[in-house]
């Protein structure tokens, strides 16, 4: 368990499913979600008592993957399942503000009730929006939805981006061509996707959305990446010099701008196995500062003796290597800065 000296927390990654979205899931062809054993159980009781029990002062709720477009083509379960969702984050962040807050979900590729999603969820008080990293085989960063990037940019919105199954085809082109979404996932029949795909994936959302433009056409769009960024680390300066040396169709884009870009839009969640080695590869490899990271549990996917567990090792690692202001910080401080004061 967290300490009594180690500061609150606020959690910017961690989910809820209610009854009726459990069953969407099990109904449509999600019972086991990304190789994971089972949908998990989810009640807001519970995640309260997991907050009281280790100091997370307010929870960031979000529908993990599959998110809420479940079977490709069907936009009207899409649509209703996603209004759903954000109707009840709404009702129980307005029940209790001072714990729970909500990121809307997006059901991508769907982009008109996307759009219609942003401006009623914000209506209804989000405090941003939720995007799996592909939607059906398409990637964040496709030309597709330029629109959701552009509407998102202009309202300065907040975007959580979440891991979810690689599927190939993974281009418009493809996929325009009627060749359909299969799973990129060789080794799933030994490892749960999230063990190793999920950061892939989101090794590769990280690439297409600076490589695509998108990151520099919308300025004005705060973006969490979940998991410190997944797998992106190590191959940041591969693809950013492969793409100045190398012709084809894409326009180089240098290192230092993409750091620069982390420092003035991105931030980083710090759900999952952190320390003690993932932790220096963002920050010393990539340049990404303290500044920059904020707490995630990954709460139910990840149980409450996981989330306990990986607590006392991100205490640990924590007074380690970081001082006090630092870790308050990246326990809270970022947070309530990025969210605009919230306690």
């Amino acid at each position: 368990m967290s300490t009594p000296t180690m500061p609150y927390k606020i959690d910017v990654h961690s989910h809820f499913l209610p009854p009726f979205y459990q069953e969407a899931c099990r109904n449509n062809g999600h019972a086991n979600p990304d190789g994971m054993p089972a949908v998990p159980d989810w009640s807001p009781e519970q995640h309260l008592n997991l907050m009281d029990n280790l100091g997370i002062r307010k929870s960031i709720l979000s529908i993990s993957t599959p998110g809420t477009h479940l079977v490709a083509g069907n936009n009207e379960l899409a649509a209703n399942l996603s209004r759903q969702c954000n109707a009840y984050a709404a009702d129980l962040k307005g029940k209790l503000p001072e714990r729970f807050g909500f990121f809307a979900s997006l059901p991508i590729p769907d982009v008109e009730t996307c759009l219609k999603e942003i401006t009623q969820a914000t209506e209804d008080n989000c405090d941003g929006f939720v995007l799996e990293t592909n939607g059906h085989g398409h990637y964040l960063g496709d030309t597709l939805f330029d629109p959701i990037f552009d509407e998102l940019n202009s309202r300065k919105a907040t975007l959580f981006i979440h891991p979810t199954t690689p599927l190939c085809p993974c281009s418009p082109q493809a996929l325009a061509q009627g060749q359909q979404p299969v799973k990129a996932t060789p080794l799933a029949n030994k490892y749960p996707n999230p063990m190793l795909e999920f950061f892939f994936d989101t090794a590769r959302v990280v690439t297409n959305l600076f490589m695509s433009g998108t990151i520099q056409r919308c300025p004005d769009l705060k973006i969490i990446l979940p998991h410190l960024g997944g797998a992106f680390p190590p191959l940041l300066s591969r693809w950013t010099g492969f793409s100045a040396l190398v012709p084809g169709p894409w326009e180089g884009i240098m290192e230092a701008e993409v750091r620069e870009g982390f420092q003035r839009q991105i931030w980083f969640d710090m759900a999952g196995f952190v320390f003690p080695g993932q932790i220096k590869g963002l920050m010393e490899g990539a340049g990404v500062s303290h500044s920059r990271l904020m707490y995630g549990s990954d709460f139910p996917f990840t149980k409450p003796k996981g989330v306990e567990m990986l607590l006392g090792q991100m205490d640990e690692g924590m007074r380690g290597s970081f001082g006090r202001e630092e870790i308050e910080d990246m326990y809270h401080g970022n947070a309530e800065r990025l969210f605009g004061g919230t306690s």
